[in-house]
């Protein structure tokens, strides 16, 4: 009875060694790791750069009272927008239109004894050369008419002055734009030094203000240096809610001086800043002092070697692809990047024109092995502004 268990045994060890290689087709007695590769090869690329930036309003007013006097009214509404021109507070006129009239007043009164002193500056000189004329009838007439002339200038300069205290108790809108919150209300006495009554802040166009390595704005400059400067690159924001805003701005001014303690320039763009479609609050897209994501592209692509971002890994050394070569085989190689977008990783040395590069299991490979090269995969299509804006 032992012998058959035995041989038993035997066959259940033998088929048991047979299908265990069947469950290990990784190991090294495996096939290779298939993976997925792309050609290196030149394509439209449409060159990009990525900083962090804050809007600014290109107009901001503080409106402060000229004159000493009550406010009458307040004839705007808190957080609208406003006209330039527009009345904004009347103050109480009473007082300033009497002064008013007081200094028209003096100004008749000058002008009178002025039309007398030229009267009698008149007969001193046409009696002069008779024997009731003397010199210096003459010489004191012509003095009394000259210093009267001179009262009459200063009481009309007094008038104007009046003039101008009456207009400034209506104060108007300087500039266009969003007003705040009044810090006084009706009934209240004002005065030059009362501080800001109002701020207006104007809404379009808005600045958008970003800080810039030197080395950055150096390469930006040398880079289009031949393509217009400044001019051949446009800038497109993304908002904190993460959605693309429409509008695209244009460069418009770089600091003349280096930010010591960062090394860095200050750029601005000038964006539009139109009202929301259909908005009957006056709302707009860009807001005074928000934080907003910048991204510096050029206005027209330019031909370059290019492979998908996902190939490219970083290490302390800098970046690096794997190719794969005619043999099949896995090589790590050291790559310099350009400019790139999010999507392409355009190179500026380590690689030629249709050499392959792994872009699908990366995680499946290393340097030295033999791998199954296929295509890669298509990446997925972006999703549209509108999309990523609901996202």
């Amino acid at each position: 009875m032992r012998n058959p268990l035995t041989a038993t045994a035997l066959i259940a060890a033998l088929l048991l060694g047979l299908a265990a290689p069947a469950h290990s087709q990784s190991g090294p007695g495996g096939p290779p790791p298939t993976v997925g590769v792309v050609s290196v090869h030149n394509q439209a690329v449409t060159e990009t750069s990525d900083f962090i930036g804050r809007v600014q309003a290109t107009g901001r007013v503080d409106i402060v009272a000229r004159v000493t006097a009550f406010i009458q009214e307040r004839l705007f509404t808190e957080g609208t927008e406003v006209r330039q021109g527009d009345l904004l507070y009347r103050l109480e006129r009473a007082p300033f239109e009497a002064d008013l009239q007081a200094k028209q007043a003096a100004v008749a009164q000058q002008q009178a004894l002025l039309r007398n002193a030229t009267l009698t500056l008149g007969r001193a000189q046409s009696l002069l050369n008779s024997p009731a004329g003397q010199r210096s009838t003459v010489d004191d007439a012509l003095a009394q008419q000259a210093s009267l002339a001179a009262q009459v200038a200063a009481a009309q300069a007094q008038l104007r002055t009046s003039q101008i205290n009456l207009d400034y108790t209506e104060i108007h809108a300087p500039i266009a734009g969003k007003i705040g919150r009044s810090t006084l209300t009706i009934g209240n006495v004002v005065s030059p030094s009362s501080g800001p009554l109002v701020t207006i802040v104007s809404q379009d166009p808005m600045y958008v203000l970003f800080p810039v390595s030197v080395r950055a704005v150096m390469d930006l400059l040398d880079h289009y240096a031949g393509k217009g400067g400044l001019s051949a690159v446009g800038v497109k924001l993304r908002l904190p809610q993460g959605g693309a805003y429409a509008q695209t701005g244009q460069l418009d001014y770089v600091d003349p001086s280096v930010a010591t303690n960062t090394d860095t320039l200050m750029l601005r763009a000038s964006f539009p800043n139109p009202l929301r479609d259909g908005d009957k609050t006056g709302s707009r897209e860009l807001v005074d002092g928000e934080f907003v994501s910048v991204t510096v592209e050029g206005l027209e692509p330019i031909q370059a070697l290019g492979i998908p971002r996902a190939a490219v890994l970083t290490d302390q050394q800098g970046s690096y692809v794997y190719v794969v070569g005619p043999d099949k085989k896995v090589e790590q190689r050291r790559i310099e990047l350009g400019q790139s977008t999010p999507a392409v990783a355009v190179i500026t040395s380590g690689l030629k024109e249709g050499e392959s590069v792994v872009a699908d299991g990366i995680q499946r490979v290393r340097p030295g092995i033999v791998v199954n090269p296929v295509p890669a995969a298509a990446p997925p299509a972006a999703a549209p502004p509108a999309a990523a804006a609901r996202n």
